[in-house]
């Protein structure tokens, strides 16, 4: 017998009929004899129009206010699983994060979880009961209810895992796994069997919507397997896992992009100490992240090109921002550009293989895309290019890297 955390995604539970399925899905496991914890979203398009309220209400609204609100979506969705899996004949429970309770920090909206008492929900499980957990949502030391920010379900989905020590977390998504690329626009793209947490992570960051980011670092930094698969066809999914459980390694295992991506090109900026913390010092107040960043050093030695990356909807900040400080840090001109994308190939075998890099810089000058930024780490490599070859790079690098569905 098995302990697996099932959670449901917004569209999984986005009407009654879906519903339905969800209560014969868990059913189905309550059958086959293994307890089941389940954690669920909103309905599709229910915190959307929550949130649209409150802002409509005022731009600035209160952030406990606001948790209150939002947390609703995830307390229906809640209810209905358990009334729809009473009626297919499974004893089970609505659970809210303060009934848990599941303990987060007080940074309302995008709450941290501190802990989880599963005291309770153990004893319910050992007498058959199914659990279902509002995701989304916490209780502050205050007593104030808390939600962990956009996706934040699937976080709560592996804490709870973690806490209860699952064998495995199943995520049920509208797709069926995490692929090699998004195969809307690679067709060959292939979907895979096992990917472990830390190519998952940089994938997700990089720009892949399979899973959110911050579930993906729990599940790796506690040792939760995770599966990803879809709520509408029976088919295995993708498992999340540790490097030990990866038998062979593929040196590239999935090329993500992200259109998220603006550049800022600084010239004629002084070449000086501090130079660099008084232009991202100003950024780091105003909570605008930083991603890619190259310097280049003039003939003179005097002045410097100093170019990084932003997210596209921070660009407009990050020009006033700079703008502002002009005669402060001494640059000439300011050049921004929102048509870039970043493409990243990701693999752990990067680790133990040479060559990568210049197979990915081959690839794209034999296409004619010029390299504008590039960014690496142990196991992946960073390229910004324009955004109109964004199609053409992910089908060239699928294909140059052996990743094309036979």
């Amino acid at each position: 017998m098995a302990l697996i955390v099932q959670k449901f995604g917004g569209t999984s539970v986005g009407s009654v009929e879906r519903i339905q399925a969800v209560a014969r899905r868990v059913k189905r496991e309550i059958d086959a004899g293994h307890q089941v914890a389940v954690v669920v979203s909103a309905m599709a398009g229910t915190t959307n129009d929550l949130v649209a309220k409150c802002q409509a209400l005022s731009p600035l609204h209160d952030a406990r206010e606001y948790d209150v609100v939002v947390a609703a979506g995830e307390q229906i969705s809640s209810g209905l699983v358990a009334i729809a899996l009473q009626t297919a004949g499974v004893n089970a429970r609505s659970w809210q994060g303060w009934q848990i309770p599941v303990s987060t920090d007080d940074v309302h909206a995008k709450a941290r979880i501190a802990a989880i008492a599963t005291d309770e929900i153990k004893r319910r499980m050992a007498e058959g009961q199914v659990p279902v957990v509002s995701g989304f949502q916490g209780i502050a030391s205050d007593g104030r209810v808390t939600t962990l920010g956009r996706g934040g379900s699937d976080t709560s989905a592996v804490a709870l895992a973690a806490a209860l020590g699952a064998d495995r977390c199943d995520i049920f998504t509208d797709v069926d796994g995490v692929y090699t690329c998004d195969p809307r626009i690679v067709a060959k793209a292939r979907k895979l069997d096992k990917i472990t947490h830390e190519e998952m992570l940089e994938m997700a960051s990089l720009g892949a919507k399979v899973l959110q980011t911050r579930s993906v670092e729990l599940a790796m930094s506690q040792g939760v397997r995770v599966q990803v698969l879809s709520s509408f066809v029976d088919s295995p999914g993708t498992l999340v896992v540790g490097e030990d459980e990866v038998v062979e390694q593929e040196v590239v295992s999935g090329i993500a992009y992200s259109r998220d991506e603006a550049k800022v090109t600084l010239i004629g900026v002084q070449d000086r100490p501090g130079v660099a913390a008084a232009i991202f010092g100003p950024l780091s107040e105003a909570s605008i992240n930083v991603d890619m960043i190259v310097q280049n050093v003039s003939e003179d030695g005097k002045t410097t090109g100093l170019t990084f990356t932003v997210g596209r909807a921070d660009l407009d900040r990050t020009v006033q921002l700079l703008s502002q400080r002009q005669k402060d840090l001494g640059y000439v001109r300011l050049v921004p550009d929102a048509n870039v994308v970043k493409v990243s190939v990701i693999g752990v075998g990067m680790r133990s293989h040479v060559g990568v890099a210049q197979l990915m810089f081959q690839t794209l000058a034999s296409k004619g895309i010029n390299i504008q930024v590039i960014s690496t780490s142990e196991i992946k490599i960073s390229v910004l290019i324009a955004e109109e070859y964004t199609e053409l790079a992910l089908r060239a690098l699928h294909t140059a890297y052996g990743l094309d569905r036979d």
